[in-house]
């Protein structure tokens, strides 16, 4: 809006389009409640007080009125859905601006995909902003769909949807001074620059924040945030689906600190986002964990729009942008009206946005040269390196076990919680499996794969026996990707991920029904992960610590190299 329409609708010489009156404005500021009605014009708020007149009205009868939630870091690929309908998800619970990382359908089609991201989310109820996937691939250990490198990035870099740099993966590179990493940074070095450093410490933390990078959402622990906290990082308070972190970390927020933190997360399915909700979950869990509920409002706007410098958004004052949330309880925020640039986008938890089709089709990502693809293991040795799962994390132990074998092969052993894993690479046909085990996924029976393999989107399955594995593995393949369950050469549950092996056509709820029979299957085979599906795609990102396999093997993530299975 032009200065002096703004002014002309501040001093009342026309009147607003939508007042909203009898509201409990949150000043983020200074912390106090004020009663007074917020008159708004186009997509700006044009003045708070009693005195405004507008062409519509409502009445929020004393209801606190909130700047709208903003998540500061999430993959929307891993609510299985499209910016389009993850939006309308999100701004019913209060969630006006997401930063989202798209590297997931990068990993898979490079810019095209993320094209793809940015025209699903136009004209929708929630503002994508983007960071340009600093990894892609997060590494060389692993086989993905595209490379971009710093000079196929420029073309993002004058986007005014494109905030940054996403989170910099590879911080042994940053720390050993690797040119591509480094020419990435140098590129975005007036611009945010987001981190992921899980478990970097001392001297080699310090030379990480040195360089330019302003967060970290990785941590576990309050001793590593702390350490982060104090060299300059803005922390991200993570609550995803297979990795919550919030209530671990929150002893770590003080009055003096709060405003070096901000809400992500990161990466949450369909249930949850449903279920739990997104943003707004995380404040009331942070109130009920005993913060001061004006400083989680604070966190979960005001402090991402400030760290993302949006200076537009982020507290109910004249001239910023209309994006509010209205709740009645400020100990547990519930938004049941939602204001997107001076829109209501929801109401009662229900989206007012209509889906939308998708901008434009996307080509087949599925090229597996199944004739090439064995994934039986000889027995080499007695015992073999095996990644065991944490529950609710994505950092994994780094285990040695005994591994029986039979007529020259490897065995699993359920009874121990010993299954197989393998990788099989779907982008360039090489026909290229990397295998290993997993302890912790509880598996007795059967098995269950998935296109979604952090970051490199292989073909990733669990199994306790070789048929189940493969089977699972092939429907996998024919759906165009999507997730499986198997029992020898049945399929017991699928959810069908058409878009780059990663989303869905249909809506939230359809996938979330489909997602529930998928991990109710896998819990009937014996999985006990709230997710297993989750949890065993992270199994494969080679940038979390301790052990995680690729297509091209075990990984050593503290080493930063491939290790062999067998010890």
């Amino acid at each position: 809006m032009e200065p002096l329409q703004m002014l002309r609708y501040v001093r009342g010489d026309v009147p607003a389009d939508l007042v909203l009156r009898n509201a409990r404005v949150v000043d983020i500021f200074d912390g106090a409640i004020i009663p007074t009605d917020v008159a708004i014009a186009h997509s700006r708020i044009v003045g708070l007080g009693r005195e405004f007149e507008g062409a519509e009205s409502i009445d929020l009868r004393g209801a606190y009125l909130a700047p709208g939630f903003i998540d500061a870091h999430v993959h929307i690929e891993s609510a299985l859905v499209p910016p389009a309908e993850f939006a309308r998800v999100v701004a019913a619970r209060g969630t006006t601006t997401v930063v989202t990382d798209p590297h997931e359908i990068a990993n898979v089609l490079g810019l095209d995909g993320i094209r793809f991201m940015f025209d699903s989310a136009k004209y929708g109820p929630v503002s994508m902003y983007v960071m340009a996937s600093s990894c892609v691939p997060a590494t060389n250990m692993e086989t993905n769909g595209a490379v971009l490198h710093w000079y196929d990035l420029v073309s993002l870099q004058n986007d005014p949807w494109v905030l940054g740099l996403a989170e910099v993966m590879n911080f042994p590179g940053v720390v050993a001074g690797e040119d591509e990493v480094l020419d990435k940074l140098r590129v975005f070095g007036k611009s945010v620059i987001d981190g992921h450093c899980p478990g970097l410490t001392g001297r080699a933390l310090q030379a990480y924040a040195a360089v330019g990078i302003g967060s970290d959402h990785e941590c576990t622990t309050v001793e590593e945030a702390q350490e982060k906290l104090r060299l300059g990082l803005t922390i991200f308070l993570r609550e995803a689906t297979n990795a919550r972190n919030l209530k671990t970390l929150l002893p770590l927020v003080t009055p003096l600190n709060h405003h070096r933190f901000c809400f992500c997360t990161d990466d949450r399915q369909p249930a949850d986002l449903l279920d739990e909700g997104h943003i707004d979950f995380m404040v009331r869990t942070a109130i009920a964990e005993g913060l001061d509920p004006i400083i989680a409002l604070r966190i979960a706007s005001w402090n991402a729009a400030q760290y993302f410098r949006l200076y537009d958004r982020g507290a109910v004052t004249p001239g910023r942008r209309a994006d509010l949330i209205a709740f009645d309880d400020l100990q547990a925020p519930r938004p049941w009206l939602v204001i997107r640039g001076g829109q209501v986008v929801a109401r009662d938890g229900v989206p007012l946005t209509p889906r939308r089709e998708l901008p434009r089709s996307l080509r087949n990502t599925m090229n597996v040269a199944w004739d090439r693809v064995d994934v039986r293991i000889p027995a080499e040795g007695t015992h073999a390196r095996v990644i065991g799962i944490i529950p609710n994390q994505l950092l994994t132990h780094h285990l040695i076990e005994p591994i029986a074998s039979r007529d020259g092969l490897a065995q699993t052993d359920p009874d121990r919680d010993l299954a197989k894993m393998v990788v099989i690479e779907r982008h360039q046909y090489s026909g290229r499996v990397g295998k290993g085990f997993v302890r912790g996924m509880g598996l007795r029976r059967g098995a269950i794969a998935s296109s979604v393999a952090h970051d490199h989107h292989n073909i990733v399955a669990i199994g306790v026996d070789d048929a189940s594995l493969l089977t699972a593995a092939r429907h996998v393949a024919r759906l165009g990707g999507g997730m499986t369950v198997a029992v020898g050469d049945q399929v017991v549950a699928a959810v069908p991920l058409p878009l780059a092996g990663l989303m869905s056509t249909e809506p939230v709820e359809v996938v979330r029904r489909q997602m529930d029979a998928a991990i109710a299957a896998a819990h009937e085979l014996g999985a006990v992960l709230h997710d297993p599906f989750m949890a065993m795609s992270f199994l494969a990102l080679e940038v979390i610590p301790s052990l995680k396999l690729t297509d091209h093997g075990l990984v050593d993530v503290e080493q930063f190299a491939l290790v062999p299975l067998w010890v």
